[in-house]
């Protein structure tokens, strides 16, 4: 089983951008999809975007036309492009698989208005 590692958040002004990476520790070819998610403070987890095997994407409405998914087989690796950013986008931020790996620590994001 591959375990995911979150890296890229930080604090960041409203109006400004991150780029998420998730470093996997195997190969992502075989899954079925990968996905971020986010869990806001004191809410539960929710789906961000996710990206199939064959590179469809698909968004959270109230991400969509700021967030971009993308991914890497070579590198074993997955990111999400946050342009525009909100203080609602405040939350820890996660990746994982379809089929589901374990997952990881998160990264946290901050969004100062």
């Amino acid at each position: 089983q591959v375990q995911l590692v979150e890296s890229g958040g930080g604090l960041v002004q409203a109006g400004g951008s991150l780029r998420l990476s998730c470093a996997a520790s195997g190969s992502i070819f075989s899954f079925t999809a990968m996905g971020w998610y986010r869990q806001p403070p004191g809410a539960q987890r929710e789906t961000v975007a996710v990206i199939t095997r064959g590179g469809m994407t698909n968004y959270a409405e109230s991400v969509k036309g700021r967030f971009t998914i993308s991914r890497d087989n070579a590198k074993n690796t997955f990111y999400l492009q946050m342009n525009s950013l909100k203080p609602e986008d405040t939350a820890v931020y996660y990746c994982n698989t379809d089929p589901r790996s374990v997952w990881g620590q998160g990264t946290r994001v901050t969004v100062s208005s």
